[in-house]
Protein backbone atom coordinates (compact mmCIF):
# COMPACT_ATOMS: atom_id res chain seq x y z
CA UNK A 1 0.00 0.00 0.00
CA UNK A 2 1.26 3.39 -1.44
CA UNK A 3 2.93 5.26 1.91
CA UNK A 4 0.73 8.46 0.78
CA UNK A 5 -2.76 6.79 0.80
CA UNK A 6 -1.60 5.20 4.10
CA UNK A 7 -1.05 8.24 5.76
CA UNK A 8 -3.85 9.27 4.33
CA UNK A 9 -6.28 6.73 6.28
CA UNK A 10 -4.32 7.51 9.53
CA UNK A 11 -5.66 10.65 9.29
CA UNK A 12 -9.28 10.02 8.48
CA UNK A 13 -8.91 7.67 11.68
CA UNK A 14 -8.02 10.07 13.57
CA UNK A 15 -11.22 12.40 12.39
CA UNK A 16 -13.70 9.84 13.27
CA UNK A 17 -11.77 9.63 17.37
CA UNK A 18 -12.06 13.34 17.44
CA UNK A 19 -15.75 13.76 14.91
CA UNK A 20 -17.89 15.41 18.12
CA UNK A 21 -15.42 18.09 18.85
CA UNK A 22 -14.88 18.75 15.50
CA UNK A 23 -18.55 18.74 14.83
CA UNK A 24 -19.20 21.21 17.35
CA UNK A 25 -16.55 23.77 15.95
CA UNK A 26 -17.41 23.21 12.24
CA UNK A 27 -14.27 21.82 11.31
CA UNK A 28 -15.21 18.50 10.43
CA UNK A 29 -15.76 18.84 6.93
CA UNK A 30 -12.56 21.04 6.22
CA UNK A 31 -10.44 18.64 8.49
CA UNK A 32 -11.99 15.74 5.82
CA UNK A 33 -11.40 17.80 2.75
CA UNK A 34 -7.99 18.02 3.97
CA UNK A 35 -7.27 14.73 4.32
CA UNK A 36 -8.45 13.50 1.03
CA UNK A 37 -8.07 16.77 -1.32
CA UNK A 38 -11.67 17.43 -1.98
CA UNK A 39 -13.71 20.22 -1.98
CA UNK A 40 -17.65 21.40 -2.14
CA UNK A 41 -18.62 22.06 -6.04
CA UNK A 42 -21.49 23.64 -7.33
CA UNK A 43 -23.78 21.28 -9.44
CA UNK A 44 -22.97 21.00 -13.26
CA UNK A 45 -25.47 22.37 -15.40
CA UNK A 46 -26.81 19.80 -17.76
CA UNK A 47 -27.02 23.11 -20.91
CA UNK A 48 -25.30 22.52 -23.81
CA UNK A 49 -22.39 24.75 -24.30
CA UNK A 50 -21.62 26.20 -27.16
CA UNK A 51 -18.66 27.94 -28.65
CA UNK A 52 -19.80 30.98 -30.35
CA UNK A 53 -23.51 32.56 -30.60
CA UNK A 54 -23.58 31.10 -34.10
CA UNK A 55 -23.31 27.68 -33.31
CA UNK A 56 -25.98 28.32 -30.41
CA UNK A 57 -28.52 29.80 -33.11
CA UNK A 58 -27.53 27.14 -35.48
CA UNK A 59 -28.30 24.10 -32.96
CA UNK A 60 -31.66 26.12 -32.29
CA UNK A 61 -32.54 26.22 -35.75
CA UNK A 62 -31.86 22.70 -36.28
CA UNK A 63 -33.62 21.24 -33.62
CA UNK A 64 -34.39 18.05 -34.12
CA UNK A 65 -38.07 17.20 -32.29
CA UNK A 66 -39.97 16.88 -35.48
CA UNK A 67 -37.28 14.65 -37.92
CA UNK A 68 -33.09 15.05 -37.98
CA UNK A 69 -31.87 17.68 -39.04
CA UNK A 70 -27.86 18.18 -40.04
CA UNK A 71 -25.85 21.40 -40.88
CA UNK A 72 -22.02 22.03 -41.84
CA UNK A 73 -20.50 25.37 -42.74
CA UNK A 74 -17.17 26.29 -42.85
CA UNK A 75 -15.72 29.73 -43.99
CA UNK A 76 -13.34 28.91 -46.43
CA UNK A 77 -11.03 32.38 -45.43
CA UNK A 78 -11.38 31.67 -41.42
CA UNK A 79 -11.37 27.47 -41.06
CA UNK A 80 -14.10 28.95 -38.91
CA UNK A 81 -16.87 26.55 -38.72
CA UNK A 82 -20.36 25.45 -37.46
CA UNK A 83 -22.17 21.98 -37.50
CA UNK A 84 -25.18 19.98 -36.21
CA UNK A 85 -25.40 16.48 -36.54
CA UNK A 86 -22.40 17.03 -39.25
CA UNK A 87 -20.93 13.79 -38.86
CA UNK A 88 -24.42 11.58 -39.41
CA UNK A 89 -25.03 10.07 -42.28
CA UNK A 90 -28.27 11.82 -44.29
CA UNK A 91 -29.93 11.02 -47.54
CA UNK A 92 -28.02 13.01 -50.69
CA UNK A 93 -30.44 12.73 -52.83
CA UNK A 94 -29.63 14.81 -55.89
CA UNK A 95 -26.91 16.35 -53.84
CA UNK A 96 -24.78 13.68 -54.98
CA UNK A 97 -24.85 14.99 -58.66
CA UNK A 98 -22.18 17.31 -57.77
CA UNK A 99 -19.89 14.42 -56.67
CA UNK A 100 -20.74 12.64 -60.02
CA UNK A 101 -20.14 15.72 -61.71
CA UNK A 102 -16.63 15.96 -60.16
CA UNK A 103 -15.42 12.92 -60.62
CA UNK A 104 -16.31 13.09 -64.53
CA UNK A 105 -14.38 16.39 -64.62
CA UNK A 106 -11.44 15.21 -62.95
CA UNK A 107 -11.64 12.63 -66.12
CA UNK A 108 -11.56 15.23 -68.82
CA UNK A 109 -8.46 16.75 -66.79
CA UNK A 110 -6.88 13.10 -66.92
CA UNK A 111 -7.39 13.31 -70.38
CA UNK A 112 -9.91 9.77 -70.43
CA UNK A 113 -13.03 11.57 -72.29
CA UNK A 114 -13.58 15.33 -72.66
CA UNK A 115 -16.60 17.51 -72.54
CA UNK A 116 -17.76 17.37 -76.11
CA UNK A 117 -17.80 13.49 -75.60
CA UNK A 118 -21.14 12.29 -76.23
CA UNK A 119 -23.38 9.95 -74.19
CA UNK A 120 -27.38 8.38 -74.53
CA UNK A 121 -29.69 9.62 -72.38
CA UNK A 122 -30.82 5.94 -70.60
CA UNK A 123 -33.88 6.05 -71.85
CA UNK A 124 -35.79 3.95 -74.96
CA UNK A 125 -35.11 6.81 -77.68
CA UNK A 126 -32.99 7.98 -75.73
CA UNK A 127 -30.77 11.05 -77.67
CA UNK A 128 -26.86 11.11 -77.74
CA UNK A 129 -25.91 14.46 -75.81
CA UNK A 130 -22.37 16.12 -75.79
CA UNK A 131 -21.25 15.94 -72.07
CA UNK A 132 -21.15 19.53 -71.34
CA UNK A 133 -24.56 19.09 -71.99
CA UNK A 134 -25.22 16.11 -69.52
CA UNK A 135 -23.38 18.33 -66.82
CA UNK A 136 -25.10 21.54 -67.66
CA UNK A 137 -28.89 19.69 -67.17
CA UNK A 138 -27.81 17.51 -64.10
CA UNK A 139 -26.57 20.43 -62.18
CA UNK A 140 -28.64 23.35 -63.22
CA UNK A 141 -31.76 21.10 -63.65
CA UNK A 142 -31.04 18.25 -61.59
CA UNK A 143 -32.27 16.06 -64.70
CA UNK A 144 -31.69 12.19 -63.78
CA UNK A 145 -31.39 10.72 -67.49
CA UNK A 146 -28.37 12.97 -67.62
CA UNK A 147 -26.85 11.94 -64.51
CA UNK A 148 -27.08 8.28 -64.67
CA UNK A 149 -25.37 8.80 -68.48
CA UNK A 150 -22.33 9.88 -66.72
CA UNK A 151 -22.65 7.91 -63.86
CA UNK A 152 -22.25 4.79 -66.16
CA UNK A 153 -19.65 6.45 -68.07
CA UNK A 154 -17.18 7.40 -65.17
CA UNK A 155 -17.73 3.34 -63.75
CA UNK A 156 -21.02 3.56 -62.17
CA UNK A 157 -21.03 4.30 -57.89
CA UNK A 158 -17.97 2.53 -56.92
CA UNK A 159 -16.19 4.99 -59.58
CA UNK A 160 -17.83 7.87 -57.94
CA UNK A 161 -16.63 6.59 -54.21
CA UNK A 162 -13.35 5.67 -55.40
CA UNK A 163 -12.78 9.43 -56.66
CA UNK A 164 -14.18 10.38 -52.63
CA UNK A 165 -11.57 8.72 -51.19
CA UNK A 166 -8.90 9.60 -52.95
CA UNK A 167 -9.99 13.27 -52.38
CA UNK A 168 -9.71 12.23 -48.58
CA UNK A 169 -13.36 12.70 -48.06
CA UNK A 170 -14.85 10.08 -45.59
CA UNK A 171 -18.65 9.71 -44.74
CA UNK A 172 -19.72 9.24 -48.20
CA UNK A 173 -21.51 6.17 -50.11
CA UNK A 174 -23.28 6.31 -53.49
CA UNK A 175 -25.04 2.79 -53.78
CA UNK A 176 -27.31 3.10 -56.79
CA UNK A 177 -28.09 5.31 -59.95
CA UNK A 178 -30.84 8.06 -59.65
CA UNK A 179 -33.45 5.78 -61.86
CA UNK A 180 -33.12 3.14 -58.53
CA UNK A 181 -32.45 5.36 -55.97
CA UNK A 182 -36.03 6.72 -56.92
CA UNK A 183 -37.68 3.67 -57.55
CA UNK A 184 -36.90 2.73 -54.02
CA UNK A 185 -37.21 6.03 -52.50
CA UNK A 186 -39.96 5.72 -49.55
CA UNK A 187 -39.05 2.35 -47.71
CA UNK A 188 -37.16 3.69 -44.79
CA UNK A 189 -38.38 7.13 -43.13
CA UNK A 190 -35.04 9.40 -42.83
CA UNK A 191 -36.56 11.38 -39.92
CA UNK A 192 -36.04 8.64 -37.53
CA UNK A 193 -33.62 6.32 -39.32
CA UNK A 194 -30.30 5.93 -40.89
CA UNK A 195 -29.63 4.36 -44.25
CA UNK A 196 -26.52 4.19 -45.06
CA UNK A 197 -26.94 4.21 -48.84
CA UNK A 198 -26.95 6.78 -50.83
CA UNK A 199 -25.73 8.79 -48.01
CA UNK A 200 -23.70 11.23 -46.78
CA UNK A 201 -22.62 13.56 -43.75
CA UNK A 202 -23.00 17.03 -43.97
CA UNK A 203 -19.06 17.20 -42.95
CA UNK A 204 -18.22 15.24 -46.33
CA UNK A 205 -20.63 17.33 -48.41
CA UNK A 206 -18.85 20.48 -47.34
CA UNK A 207 -15.46 19.12 -47.83
CA UNK A 208 -16.24 18.68 -51.61
CA UNK A 209 -17.83 21.69 -51.99
CA UNK A 210 -15.09 23.57 -50.03
CA UNK A 211 -12.56 21.27 -52.05
CA UNK A 212 -13.96 22.34 -55.30
CA UNK A 213 -13.97 26.28 -54.62
CA UNK A 214 -10.09 25.71 -53.90
CA UNK A 215 -9.43 23.83 -56.84
CA UNK A 216 -7.91 21.01 -54.99
CA UNK A 217 -9.11 18.38 -57.75
CA UNK A 218 -10.01 19.96 -60.44
CA UNK A 219 -8.39 21.79 -63.33
CA UNK A 220 -9.07 25.97 -63.19
CA UNK A 221 -11.21 25.06 -66.23
CA UNK A 222 -13.16 22.51 -64.92
CA UNK A 223 -13.81 24.00 -61.68
CA UNK A 224 -15.35 26.84 -63.23
CA UNK A 225 -17.43 24.73 -65.69
CA UNK A 226 -19.16 22.96 -62.47
CA UNK A 227 -19.33 26.35 -60.62
CA UNK A 228 -21.33 28.13 -62.85
CA UNK A 229 -23.49 25.52 -63.52
CA UNK A 230 -24.53 25.35 -60.01
CA UNK A 231 -25.34 29.20 -59.87
CA UNK A 232 -27.48 28.21 -62.70
CA UNK A 233 -29.33 26.07 -60.26
CA UNK A 234 -32.81 26.66 -61.17
CA UNK A 235 -34.71 24.37 -58.20
CA UNK A 236 -35.16 24.53 -54.84
CA UNK A 237 -36.09 28.24 -54.99
CA UNK A 238 -37.45 28.76 -51.39
CA UNK A 239 -34.23 26.63 -49.70
CA UNK A 240 -31.12 28.49 -50.19
CA UNK A 241 -31.82 31.34 -52.58
CA UNK A 242 -34.65 32.62 -50.82
CA UNK A 243 -32.32 33.54 -48.01
CA UNK A 244 -29.39 35.43 -49.86
CA UNK A 245 -28.74 38.27 -51.31
CA UNK A 246 -27.90 38.11 -55.39
CA UNK A 247 -24.58 39.74 -54.24
CA UNK A 248 -24.00 36.74 -52.22
CA UNK A 249 -23.14 34.85 -55.87
CA UNK A 250 -25.05 31.15 -54.34
CA UNK A 251 -23.65 28.20 -56.27
CA UNK A 252 -25.87 25.43 -55.06
CA UNK A 253 -27.12 21.87 -55.86
CA UNK A 254 -30.48 20.32 -54.32
CA UNK A 255 -31.91 17.16 -53.49
CA UNK A 256 -35.46 15.92 -52.42
CA UNK A 257 -36.81 12.73 -51.64
CA UNK A 258 -39.41 11.48 -49.67
CA UNK A 259 -39.15 13.09 -45.86
CA UNK A 260 -36.18 14.65 -46.46
CA UNK A 261 -34.62 18.24 -48.48
CA UNK A 262 -31.35 19.18 -48.92
CA UNK A 263 -29.27 21.95 -50.17
CA UNK A 264 -25.46 22.08 -50.55
CA UNK A 265 -23.72 25.24 -51.70
CA UNK A 266 -20.88 27.96 -51.60
CA UNK A 267 -22.02 31.71 -50.66
CA UNK A 268 -19.87 34.80 -49.81
CA UNK A 269 -20.61 37.29 -46.98
CA UNK A 270 -20.77 40.81 -47.42
CA UNK A 271 -16.67 41.28 -46.91
CA UNK A 272 -16.00 38.60 -49.73
CA UNK A 273 -15.53 35.42 -47.69
CA UNK A 274 -16.77 32.70 -49.00
CA UNK A 275 -18.93 30.01 -47.36
CA UNK A 276 -19.29 26.33 -47.74
CA UNK A 277 -22.73 25.28 -46.45
CA UNK A 278 -24.19 21.67 -46.68
CA UNK A 279 -28.12 21.38 -45.00
CA UNK A 280 -29.90 18.08 -44.81
CA UNK A 281 -33.65 18.16 -43.44
CA UNK A 282 -35.51 15.42 -42.70
CA UNK A 283 -39.48 15.29 -41.18
CA UNK A 284 -41.21 18.21 -40.26
CA UNK A 285 -44.16 16.31 -40.02
CA UNK A 286 -45.56 14.12 -37.69
CA UNK A 287 -45.41 10.48 -39.55
CA UNK A 288 -44.58 9.33 -42.90
CA UNK A 289 -48.14 7.67 -43.07
CA UNK A 290 -49.86 11.16 -42.41
CA UNK A 291 -47.63 13.09 -45.33
CA UNK A 292 -47.97 10.25 -47.44
CA UNK A 293 -51.69 10.07 -46.95
CA UNK A 294 -52.71 13.44 -47.71
CA UNK A 295 -51.43 15.67 -50.33
CA UNK A 296 -52.01 18.98 -48.33
CA UNK A 297 -50.11 17.60 -45.51
CA UNK A 298 -47.56 16.81 -47.73
CA UNK A 299 -47.14 19.59 -49.42
CA UNK A 300 -46.74 21.57 -46.00
CA UNK A 301 -44.46 19.07 -45.10
CA UNK A 302 -42.16 20.02 -48.06
CA UNK A 303 -42.34 23.45 -47.20
CA UNK A 304 -41.85 23.29 -43.73
CA UNK A 305 -38.83 21.31 -44.83
CA UNK A 306 -37.64 24.31 -47.08
CA UNK A 307 -38.37 26.83 -44.51
CA UNK A 308 -35.82 25.16 -42.26
CA UNK A 309 -32.98 25.07 -44.76
CA UNK A 310 -34.03 28.88 -45.76
CA UNK A 311 -34.04 30.01 -41.65
CA UNK A 312 -30.97 27.96 -41.44
CA UNK A 313 -28.64 29.70 -44.42
CA UNK A 314 -30.04 33.41 -43.24
CA UNK A 315 -28.13 32.57 -39.79
CA UNK A 316 -25.12 31.31 -41.61
CA UNK A 317 -25.21 34.29 -43.80
CA UNK A 318 -25.43 37.03 -41.05
CA UNK A 319 -23.51 34.48 -38.80
CA UNK A 320 -20.40 34.36 -40.81
CA UNK A 321 -21.01 38.16 -41.83
CA UNK A 322 -20.27 39.37 -38.54
CA UNK A 323 -16.29 40.22 -38.37
CA UNK A 324 -15.42 36.30 -37.05
CA UNK A 325 -11.44 37.29 -35.97
CA UNK A 326 -9.83 34.02 -33.95
CA UNK A 327 -6.20 34.88 -34.58
CA UNK A 328 -6.35 32.45 -37.50
CA UNK A 329 -6.60 33.83 -41.60
CA UNK A 330 -5.68 30.55 -43.53
CA UNK A 331 -6.14 32.39 -47.10
CA UNK A 332 -6.29 35.82 -47.38
CA UNK A 333 -6.80 35.99 -51.18
CA UNK A 334 -10.22 34.74 -52.98
CA UNK A 335 -10.23 31.68 -54.87
CA UNK A 336 -10.08 31.91 -58.79
CA UNK A 337 -10.33 35.48 -58.81
CA UNK A 338 -13.80 35.44 -57.50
Amino acid sequence: MPKRFFGRLLAIGAMLVSAPALAQSGGFEAQFDNALGTQVRAPQTLEALYETPLAREIAMLADGSNGRIGVYAVDLATGHEVGVLADQRFPMASTSKVAIAAAYLAGVDEGRWSLTSEFRLPRPGGAYLPAYKHLSLMISKSCNDCTDALLAAVGGPRAVNKWMRNAGIEGFELSRDIRTLIREDGRIDPAWSVDAKDSATPRAMGQLLAGIYQGKWLSDHSRRFLLDAMEETTTGKRRMRSALPVSANLAHKTGTLSRTASDIGIFHTPDGRAIAAAIYVTGQSPSMAIENGSRSRKLEARANRDARISSITQALYHGFGRNVNDGRNWASAEYGGR
